[in-house]
């Protein structure tokens, strides 16, 4: 079996190419290096510079050409604009990279023969659910509040007429905040890494809001293996969405002292005005991921706050 990862040198990405690396699958990257890094991957991993937006790669061929010479049997679609503040500064952009993007990766798969896309969604799909309807299910009507959010709730529509009218299988994952080694400072988990790297160069952290907004912290080794256990679920268990989660609601200024307690000092954070779009409380639940696909969640926040801490530490630290 080949897979091909788009944003496969992002951050996820380099933790899912290990996974499926790791099984013995073929592995090819395409990647515009507009956030993921060379060095993020494995010396041996193929690597194809190219926008999914424009259809044109480094190499002068297109990316249906890339999918016809290629031959995927399966694609991980990681490739988006991940900033909810940068989607509502510039939906223009957001729009172009998450759906235009997306549909530009539907039709060369459909072109091309791919048997199955694995697309990466967002638990910000949900939008602010009151406390008592947490934690949130894949049944539950999804209510963007930015525009990256939306992005991401329309690329699911895409997919499911894509089935419905040409027969190619997916499968959405909604991620929660997922964090871990060689996070940049992007994305919805993006404050972990930005908290540790502050620690690393002793700097001083800054909460926005009062530090009591949850969210559900996922590492990205786990979330590695559930993309895995997407690609090779069987046909019925597909077609659907399913929550990545560790159905655990951690408040940020928690998040802050398990940094402090691998860095061995004391954090005092400092805070500042909420940001615009954020949600205030998230959790999602996992149960239909668990009992579909035999998927669970390994590494607990503590450990994987320790390994990300020791990462900024490599990359920043003093």
């Amino acid at each position: 079996m080949k897979v091909l990862v788009t944003g496969g040198a992002g951050f996820i990405g380099s933790h899912l190419v290990r996974e499926l690396i790791a099984r013995g699958i073929e592995t090819v990257v395409l990647d515009n290096l507009s956030t993921g890094l060379r060095e993020n991957l494995p010396d041996d991993v193929r690597l194809i510079v190219g926008d999914v937006r424009s259809g044109e790669l480094a190499s002068s061929h297109t990316l249906l050409d890339l999918f016809m010479e290629e031959r995927p049997d399966m694609v991980v679609h990681l490739a988006a604009q991940t900033m909810v503040d940068s989607s509502i500064k510039d939906p223009v952009l957001d729009m172009d990279v998450n759906i235009r993007g997306a549909v530009n990766v539907l039709e060369a798969s459909r072109k091309s023969g791919v048997k199955r896309i694995v697309f990466s969604s967002t638990a910000a799909a949900y939008g602010d659910v009151p406390a008592e309807k947490l934690p949130l299910r894949e049944d539950m009507e999804p209510r963007p509040k930015s525009f990256y959010a939306l992005s991401k709730v329309t690329t699911e529509g895409y997919l499911s007429m894509y089935h419905e009218l040409f027969g190619l299988s997916y499968i959405v994952l909604r991620f929660a905040n997922v964090y871990g080694e060689r996070q940049g400072a992007g994305g919805e988990g993006g404050v972990i890494s930005i908290f540790a790297k502050a620690l690393a160069k002793e700097n001083d952290i800054t909460i926005f809001g009062d530090g009591g907004q949850t969210r559900d912290f996922i590492y990205a080794g786990d979330v590695a293996r559930a993309v895995v256990s997407a690609l090779l679920t069987s046909a019925e268990r597909a077609n659907t969405i399913y929550n990545v989660s560790t159905e655990t609601e951690t408040p940020l200024k928690d998040v802050v002292k398990h940094l402090a307690n691998a860095a061995g000092r004391a954090v005092q954070p400092d805070y500042g005005p909420a940001r615009k779009g954020d949600i205030y409380r998230s959790v999602l639940s996992n149960k239909k991921l668990r009992e579909a696909l035999g998927w669970a969640p390994e590494v607990g926040l503590a450990e994987g706050l320790a390994r990300t801490y020791m990462d900024c530490v490599r990359r920043f630290g003093k």
